[in-house]
């Protein structure tokens, strides 16, 4: 054997030791484990929480919690800052996120390998974002009688819901209220048009 060929076989047992290794990693317990399940708050279960709030996702034994890519793995997590994984004692392994954002939203899994088979469960993280009115109508003036579209521009998670009310000026009342009622019901519909956009 060559001094090439055997330089390539030493690569390649190299490379087969670092995909072993990560293997090992992904598998997070040793094969034979006794089987428990994961208890994750339940399977497919949901978390909601504010942006910019911290978000503790909870799992039970030992496990891996992946968005999309792997976010930790035995006691490796993810590069990102903001996410670390807390254990506390030997039976629950939790993901904490820190200053959580919309893009934090989705789904988790934590996953064990046992000696049958690999068992996972899932949580959902919901990232609400309160709402923020960023543009309404100006001030306007106009004739009685005449129609007037006043806009309301809000973002929200989830959607907000925009309620118009009339504060002031109110409409002297006359004494019959039913005519009142008639009167300012038909004031709020012939001098206010609106429409409300939620992003």
């Amino acid at each position: 054997m060559g001094v090439t060929e055997r330089q390539a076989g030493v690569c390649l047992s190299g490379c087969l030791f670092l995909q072993a290794c990560f293997f090992r990693l992904l598998c997070f317990i040793p094969t034979g484990f006794p089987v428990i399940s994961v208890d994750s708050q339940r399977s497919t279960d949901n978390i909601t929480i504010r942006q910019g709030d911290t978000a503790v996702i909870r799992g039970r034994r030992v496990c891996a919690w992946n968005k999309q890519t792997i976010l930790s793995a035995g006691d490796k997590w993810s590069l990102d800052p903001r996410v670390e994984l807390v254990t506390q004692g030997q039976l629950e392994y939790s993901l904490r996120i820190q200053k959580v954002d919309v893009f934090d939203e989705g789904p988790y899994t934590c996953s064990i390998q046992t000696k049958q088979q690999p068992k996972t469960s899932q949580v959902y993280l919901i990232v609400q974002v309160p709402p923020v009115i960023y543009k309404v109508s100006d001030d306007i003036t106009v004739n009685e009688g005449s129609n007037v579209t006043l806009t309301c521009l809000a973002s929200g998670r989830p959607d907000p819901s925009i309620t118009w009310r009339l504060l002031n000026p109110i409409p002297q009342c006359f004494p019959l209220m039913s005519f009142c009622s008639a009167f300012l019901s038909q004031f709020l519909q012939s001098s206010i048009k609106f429409r409300t956009t939620s992003l």
